[in-house]
């Protein structure tokens, strides 16, 4: 498996990790939290905790991914239940930006791929500690993403307990 996997804590991993294409990203795995079953003979899967489950594949993306993919743009984006203009509006851009962006087209600028970043965390605050996160976000994690050399996305792992938490 290469991607990134997610999973519900205090749940054992029963089988083989699910790819999680529904979210719209390429290397996401469900390692537990969700439910097989079958509808008219097809096999069906219930996700415990979708929002959870997004908010924390969102804090993934922001907090240890270099460079943000469009696909990935486009998910923080639809995660914080946005338009294309909306985003724009609080970036600083215009919607046909957002959306050559979420194509692909172009590049997002660095201080846009930021304030994206800072304005996911500070409107999926969970804890006091996302404070802190915020605030390390702001001041030191872009320039040690800066100095990253990443050619694919590293593999991460994802627990739900109480809340869907990136595991060890």
């Amino acid at each position: 498996m290469s991607g990134d996997a997610f999973c519900w804590s205090g749940e054992e991993v029963q089988r083989e990790p699910y790819p999680y294409t529904v979210c719209g990203l390429d290397n996401i795995f469900l390692l537990n939290g969700y439910q097989v079953g079958y509808h008219d003979g097809e096999e069906s899967v219930s996700v415990i905790d979708v929002d959870g489950l997004h908010r924390a594949i969102g804090r993934h993306l922001v907090l240890h991914r270099k460079g943000l993919s469009p696909k990935e743009v486009r998910f923080l984006r639809k995660t914080m239940d946005l338009t294309q203009a909306e985003l724009a509006a609080k970036l600083g851009n215009d919607a046909q930006s957002v959306a050559r962006w979420e194509k692909g087209i172009c590049e997002m600028p660095g201080t846009a791929e930021k304030l994206l970043r800072a304005t996911f965390l500070a409107e999926n605050i969970v804890d006091d500690s996302d404070l802190a996160i915020l605030r390390k976000l702001l001041v030191s994690v872009m320039d040690e993403l800066d100095s990253v050399d990443e050619i694919k996305p590293a593999q991460a792992q994802f627990r739900l307990n109480d809340r869907w938490d990136q595991a060890a």
